[in-house]
């Protein structure tokens, strides 16, 4: 009985060690919640990762995109909220996540969730007419700084977005009171701007870049600089980063993923090895490159760290501009 009683202690001590060896995965259908209607920023990012990941064999179960637009995101992530601890739910995320809840639109914030990754970036450009007299960032805030109300700056859809911070971030480092400028708001963004500033009826902008590229191109208005760490030597050529001309300040417009609440160290670990391999795979890079993204990939500690850190900022930010009381 005692040789049997240790053998069982044995097979049972064998058995509870396996289980704790053993890694998590997903065990049903992995949702990608794309917290906005199709066609949107975090919808294509959604169906970006369900293709790659499909395409590469890189998770075992199927991949489905679920939409749940409404609140700037908040309906979408409040879906998330609610699937505590359950690794087969992410939804897609951007700076939104931090500003919607400093500018008092929303309760939520990046610790409600499990953050998981950053995954790709657009960059944010300053323009300015094409006979501008203006040909650097520096050359733009001197004149900004000797009379703020000369040069009406551009910028929608919105106060308190990406576009709007970074020109902020531009003040703070050329020595500009960021609450000095004068913006004007086009809630049509660069639908309204473009053509305001070939107008004349501002005299600069902060945008996305792709919405003023090909008006660059063709020679109609000139990119200053933009908030990449380096020259889009394969976009845009000869244009330095605001980094380049000695401006410190590299502005990514991210997107990424988050999981849901209470997720465990196997989980995230899951996850991090499999976007790890994700942003390697050619089909990746090439889906990026047809978007004109680019690859922006953080970790799920790395990004956490990140979103630490720029909440700060914009806290900072905001509330020196009289956006956060």
């Amino acid at each position: 009985m005692k040789k049997l009683f240790a053998v069982l202690m044995l097979i049972a001590l064998f058995a509870t060690a396996g289980a704790a060896s053993a890694e998590w995965k997903p065990s049903r259908t992995i949702e990608l919640i794309a917290p906005a209607n199709p066609g949107g920023g975090w919808d294509m990012l959604c169906r970006t990762v369900q293709k790659a990941l499909t395409d590469e064999n890189l998770v075992e179960k199927n991949v489905i995109v679920v939409n749940k637009p409404g609140g700037g995101g908040a309906t979408g992530w409040n879906y998330l909220k609610g699937k505590k601890g359950q690794g087969e739910y992410l939804a897609a995320t951007s700076t939104l996540i931090m500003l919607n809840n400093l500018l008092g639109k929303s309760e939520l914030t990046y610790h409600d969730f499990t953050p998981i990754a950053a995954l790709q970036t657009e960059w944010i450009s300053v323009a300015v007419e094409q006979d501008s007299p203006w040909k650097t960032v520096k050359d733009l805030f001197e004149a900004i700084k000797a009379d703020p109300s000369s040069v009406p700056v551009g910028v929608g859809p919105t106060l308190g977005n990406n576009d709007h911070l970074v020109f902020l971030e531009l003040a703070k480092a050329n020595g500009v009171d960021p609450a000095s400028i004068k913006f004007i708001v086009y809630p049509g963004a660069g639908g309204e701007i473009v053509p305001a500033l070939l107008g004349g009826h501002v005299k600069a902008t902060v945008i996305g870049l792709a919405e003023v590229l090909e008006q660059h191109k063709a020679g109609k208005m000139r990119v200053i600089g933009v908030s990449s760490e380096k020259t889009l030597a394969d976009i845009l050529p000869g244009v330095p980063s605001f980094k380049e001309q000695g401006v410190d300040v590299v502005f990514p417009h991210w997107r990424g993923i988050i999981g849901a609440p209470g997720l465990t160290e196997d989980q995230v670990k899951y996850w991090d090895d499999v976007f790890s391999k994700m942003v390697e795979t050619e089909t990746w890079k090439t889906l990026l490159k047809n978007l004109g993204w680019d690859n922006f990939y953080q970790n799920s500690a790395e990004h956490k760290a990140f979103l630490e850190k720029r909440t700060k900022e914009f806290d900072e930010l905001l509330t020196q501009v009289g956006l956060k009381k």
